[in-house]
């Protein structure tokens, strides 16, 4: 970074320093977690001579320090895959329940932005389809920060809401269905073969919703549906046609990526909320009960967590951090 002409490209000089950065998020929590042990060997070795019991002390107000040092490595292993260092697109879909589910799906779509927002992360609304009476059909975001996706990819699956519902003159319990899919944003360095003309039908349409003064009079809105898969991504957000191609681009092969990934693993019907029923009988990753208890319970880390509408508000973290966890001993 110091050296001579490196600022010259700045789009290239910024691509290196998030580079450098991600390593570096890679690397602390081990170094410190190896300096912390040698610290600690030295104690012990110190404490077997001190009859004054100082050392022991330090000693034990070292180790919380030494788990707290662990901890962070240990979700840094389980984001290893090169993907897991970049940014995610977020996909919403309410599923059966009628208004419940489609307020639902709003809800989580909050809790997503507000989850970005408290750590510092740049959420973008790529493309939203509003239900009649409240909430949402469907909505993609683009969250851009470090290690976005690897925190996030957690998320893919069927979440289930149980409560009063305000849709209910007689104030009877509802259950709602959303998915989540969550893919990475693989910029252009994907390695996804598209033949635009002869696999992609496009369609242009107006926006719709709040915007700039060309929403709702010019066709600048784009979808693309990839023929030999039939999976369909939209953007709409952007003022230009030319600037939605793009971004739905970015998005179809992010997709496509996840998709030959998720193969791989022989999984994707597992996994990938999108592709399963929303509904009942359909696999669920994460409850919301907020009638007659209150929690929320992840059924894969078997976290369960009674602060269901600070969840709700954006407070993930907990619940991300024991997916990850769980993750690295399947």
């Amino acid at each position: 970074m110091a050296g001579t002409g490196f600022w010259e490209n700045p789009e290239q000089a910024q691509a290196q320093v998030a580079e450098l950065r991600q390593i570096n998020a890679f690397l602390k929590p081990l170094q410190g977690l190896i300096r912390g042990g040698e610290d600690l060997q030295t104690l012990v070795e110190l404490s077997e001579e001190d009859d004054s019991g100082s050392v022991e002390a330090e000693v034990r107000a070292l180790v919380p320090d030494l788990e707290g040092k662990l901890h962070a490595a240990e979700l840094q292993a389980a984001m290893a895959a090169p993907e897991d260092a970049g940014n995610a697109y977020v996909s919403i879909q309410a599923g059966e329940g009628g208004a419940e589910s489609a307020d639902f799906a709003g809800m989580l779509l909050r809790m997503y932005l507000r989850w970005a927002n408290d750590r510092g992360f740049d959420a973008e609304v790529m493309d939203q389809s509003d239900a009649e009476e409240a909430g949402i059909r469907n909505a993609t975001l683009h969250i851009r920060g470090d290690y976005a996706f690897g925190q996030l990819k957690g998320e893919t699956g069927n979440h289930r809401l149980i409560r009063i519902s305000p849709f209910d003159s007689a104030g009877r319990r509802h259950t709602s269905f959303a998915a989540v899919d969550v893919t990475p944003d693989l910029g252009d360095d994907a390695p996804i073969e598209i033949e635009w003309g002869a696999d992609v039908r496009e369609d242009v349409f107006r926006a719709s919703g709040a915007g700039g003064q060309h929403v709702n009079k010019t066709s600048s809105a784009i979808r693309l549906t990839h023929l030999p898969t039939n999976v369909v991504v939209q953007c709409q957000n952007e003022r230009s046609q030319h600037q939605n191609r793009a971004a739905a681009r970015k998005l179809l092969i992010a997709k496509l990526y996840q998709m030959q990934q998720e193969k791989k693993e022989a999984d994707l019907a597992a996994r990938r909320g999108a592709k399963c029923k929303i509904g009942f009988g359909g696999q669920t990753i994460r409850n919301y009960v907020l009638q007659p208890e209150q929690f929320v319970k992840d059924t894969r880390s078997d976290l369960k967590a009674t602060n269901p509408h600070e969840v709700l508000d954006g407070a993930l973290d907990p619940l991300i951090e024991a997916y990850l966890r769980w993750s690295l001993v399947q």
